[in-house]
């Protein structure tokens, strides 16, 4: 009946003249309709398909939300070449690509008196800073001794990268408590305006965001997600913590689909590797919560403390709470907390201030 109507009115119109007039108003309306309704059904399909998306751990599938804790109008835009710059050059940085055997190593470290009993001692750590973990890590049977091997083997460098933290922080409370500041002063604060994904440029952002990790919390990290240095991605690829990239260089984890998924980001030298976990910990949305603590803390006077620090780190792996339980009995048991007031010795006459 309904198709009979419309048949018989079209028949109508074309007998006076004015059937094709409406048959084109009626295509028009169609295209219109389509082609304003396809970019929603779009942008529905990719919100669908990445809503269940965890970018924790991603360093190069870089994204922050609009409603984070350091309030980003929704113009604003992180470029990652500019969050990640240093740590690239770094990760470029031509090395000694010869990998020592774990003898070799434990003999440098007899011969430099460097050992766990003497850091907690005295608080002193030798600037012993090595590019590769050695593959004989693995077969070291007596666990106690593998742990203390691993941490002597990154706490130099989750030093190092303290240092770093410690001496540009220094030099910006110095141009915030000045009134004017140099041209050089102003070109340094927009290089890490842009190293912290700051487009706000505000300076009580960037406070917040460049400071340490307490270095017991850094360690046990990188013990739960390397095994103590015996995982395949921080054998092959230097990946110390874990961080996950979708379109950088890496590694894929055996169970994963070959043509989807992430990969877990490969690094040349195991520095480069601690300095993207910490930029990660210091710019991610996802730590918004650690960073707010840890401000707290330092307004308060009171010492970073990894125990307390480490509840905020629950969507920094998919075990969530558990993660975090994890984390904090490695702390406890392990006694990594002497390691946080622990110093590394100068290599330079700049460092030399920090001791």
């Amino acid at each position: 009946m309904r198709k009979n109507f419309f048949k018989t009115s079209f028949k109508l119109l074309d007998q006076k003249g004015v059937g094709s007039i409406f048959k084109a108003f009626l295509s028009s309306i169609f295209l219109i309709s389509f082609f304003y309704s396809v970019p929603s059904f779009i942008s529905y399909s990719k919100y669908k398909s990445s809503e269940y998306k965890n970018n924790s751990k991603a360093v190069l599938a870089y994204t922050l939300s609009n409603k984070s804790d350091e309030d980003l109008s929704n113009n604003d835009f992180l470029d990652e070449n500019d969050l990640l710059r240093d740590i690239f050059s770094l990760n470029d940085l031509e090395t000694d690509t010869v990998r020592l055997n774990a003898s070799t190593i434990k003999q440098l470290f007899e011969d430099t008196n460097y050992t766990l009993e003497d850091v907690r001692k005295k608080k002193l750590v030798k600037p012993v800073a090595l590019t590769l973990l050695p593959g004989e890590i693995k077969m070291i049977e007596n666990t106690s001794q593998r742990k203390e091997f691993f941490i002597q083997i990154v706490l130099p460098l989750i030093l190092q990268e303290n240092n770093n933290i410690r001496l540009d922080r220094k030099r910006l409370f110095g141009i915030i408590n000045k009134s004017n500041n140099t041209d050089l002063e102003k070109k340094w604060l927009e290089k890490k305006y842009k190293q912290y994904g700051i487009p706000s440029k505000d300076l009580s952002i960037l406070k917040i965001r460049m400071d340490e990790i307490p270095v017991s919390l850094a360690i046990a990290q990188a013990a739960k997600e390397t095994g103590w240095g015996t995982s395949r991605f921080a054998q092959e690829g230097n990946a110390l913590f874990g961080q996950w990239t979708w379109s950088g260089e890496g590694l894929k984890p055996k169970d994963s689909e070959k043509s989807e998924g992430h990969k877990v980001m490969k690094f040349n030298v195991l520095q480069a590797s601690v300095r993207a976990y910490q930029r990660n910990l210091n710019t991610h949305s996802s730590y918004k919560n650690l960073r707010k603590a840890r401000a707290e803390l330092r307004d308060r006077g009171k010492p970073l403390d990894s125990l307390i620090l480490a509840k905020y780190l629950n969507m920094y792996a998919e075990t969530g709470e558990k993660y975090v339980e994890v984390l904090q009995q490695i702390i406890k048991q392990n006694n990594l907390k002497d390691f946080d007031d622990a110093k590394l010795l100068p290599s330079s006459i700049e460092l030399e201030s920090l001791i």
